[in-house]
């Protein structure tokens, strides 16, 4: 270290006087890491306060893919759009951070799936792509003849060996056929994980059908039966799937951060943690700010980052750990945002989106039609209509080097070609997520169970976010929880002691 930078060197007075409340350090300011502070602070879930918190973000804005912003002088989501309704944490969340009153469902749910030269109807009666209804299947004209013939096959097939896991895409072609993994399961999951069929692990992405894999029966009717079982115990009026939030979903991170704060946290936006070290104590952690480098005690420590930031903070002290970490991949994706006038857009311009098989090579994998697919959206900006495209998947970055005006392009055509839109946005916005969802290739849950036992060896260190239980933001949320109970629970053990 070179003398100048020895003298930035402090120790910062966040540490606090022995003898008061612990405090913890949360590493990442994205969903998950604000989630922790919230429930560890009493903000959320119930509860009194169980640590003083201090929230660091290298960038200089909270939230991670959780981003409003505003297109053409409408407020919308950059980011994530939506909350899985039927997992309650984030929906419970909201709630408990003041934002009951703006969440609404979408007001449609009509998909399609361009697919085979047209746009068609994204049968009913699926889980995740997998059919469990032949007819809706047939009427949707999504397979082909072939195909639906190979589907048929299953109901009659000997059962399938799969082990402990096995890939989707690998197993559903061995029950019902290729056809259905190319041009149902991969569009569906590439709208969650950017990922690829034959690699996403089954036991981690839809755990819900791996008894059915297990079973190695007919995965048609394993389908319609976990339907049925779902249709009888859900309620008269059943509870919508997805849940939205008015002005946008990007509000939640700062509704999380507001309750937070009023409770006591300490948020630092612009604050890169460098290393991380055990003492005899604690923690620990090297932080660099405006003010300089300089040195941060915790008696625990929550990491909301990224895989490969808890990888690289994780090396010295579990280096094990540490490796497994940066092992996980991630995938890029980018959102084209269009905002146009509504007198200009197509009568037949209906449902909430699309979807496109990467089979069918097309320079998109999405398009959600915003202003149809959310209520609020549509009466703030009545003569404005917005929606937007996705592009990109794991190991196909290339595209997302391309300029913005190439990427609106590209958008432009693929909409002209798949709903005859031959309007031109007044405004748009391209926002590109570099590195931006985790994959969960075969043994990913095994991968996060030792990186977990590695870490609960130290009591006071836990980790959350996307890369261990679940992309989505109610198990991003989910993964807080569990986080700051891990360590709230270790440090009332210490306490005790």
């Amino acid at each position: 270290m070179n003398p100048s930078a020895a003298a930035d060197r402090r120790t910062d007075p966040a540490a606090g006087p022995e003898g008061g409340p612990p405090h913890v350090v949360v590493v990442g300011g994205g969903i998950a890491g604000l989630a922790a502070a919230a429930f560890l602070t009493g903000a959320a879930g119930g509860g009194g306060p169980r640590a003083r918190v201090t929230v660091l973000e290298a960038s200089a804005r909270f939230g991670g893919k959780l981003r409003p912003g505003e297109v053409g002088g409408v407020a919308v989501d950059l980011g994530a759009e939506s909350m899985l309704a039927r997992r309650p944490e984030a929906v419970d969340l909201a709630r408990d951070v003041g934002l009951a009153d703006a969440m609404e469902p979408p007001a449609t749910a009509r998909a399609a799936v361009w697919t085979r030269g047209a746009l068609r109807p994204l049968p009913t009666g699926h889980v995740m792509g997998v059919p469990g209804d032949l007819e809706a299947l047939e009427r949707s004209g999504v397979l082909s003849p072939e195909g639906l013939e190979r589907v048929r096959q299953d109901l009659v097939l000997p059962p399938t060996e799969v082990g402990d896991d096995v890939s989707i895409g690998d197993w559903v072609a061995a029950r019902v056929g290729r056809e259905v993994v190319d041009r149902l399961v991969e569009p569906l999951l590439g709208g969650v994980y950017a990922g690829h069929a034959d690699r996403i692990s089954l036991r981690a992405a839809v755990p819900q059908l791996l008894p059915l894999a297990r079973s190695g029966g007919s995965l048609v009717e394993g389908v319609r039966a976990l339907q049925q079982r779902a249709a009888a115990a859900a309620p008269a009026v059943p509870p919508p799937v997805f849940q939205g939030i008015a002005g946008g979903v990007g509000r939640l991170p700062g509704a999380v951060a507001d309750a937070a704060r009023a409770a006591g946290a300490e948020l630092r936006p612009g604050t890169e943690v460098r290393a991380l070290r055990r003492t005899p104590h604690g923690w620990r952690l090297a932080v660099r700010d405006a003010d300089g480098e300089h040195g941060l005690d915790a008696d625990a420590v929550v990491l909301a980052v990224p895989a490969p930031a808890a990888a690289r903070l994780l090396a010295a002290e579990e280096p094990a750990a540490a490796a497994e970490l940066a092992a996980v991949e991630y995938a890029g994706m980018a959102l084209v945002t269009l905002a146009f006038d509504r007198a200009a857009m197509p009568a037949g311009l209906t449902g909430s989106g699309f979807l496109v098989p990467p089979v069918d090579g097309r320079a998109i994998k999405a398009s959600t039609f915003s202003t149809n697919k959310w209520g609020w959206l549509d009466r703030s900006a009545p003569d404005r209509f917005l929606l937007r495209t996705s592009v990109g998947r794991h190991g196909e970055d290339a595209e997302l080097g391309l300029p913005d005006e190439e990427l609106v392009a590209r958008s432009l055509a693929a909409l002209r070609e798949a709903v005859g839109l031959e309007a031109v946005p007044y405004a748009t916005e391209v926002t590109r997520w570099q590195g931006g969802l985790p994959q969960y290739p075969v043994g990913h849950p095994d991968r996060v169970r030792r990186i977990r036992e590695r870490a609960a060896r130290h009591g006071t260190l836990a980790l959350c976010g996307a890369a261990y239980d679940g992309v989505g933001i109610p198990a991003c949320v989910a993964s807080a929880r569990q986080a700051a109970d891990a360590v709230a629970g270790a440090l009332a053990a210490a306490a005790a002691r």
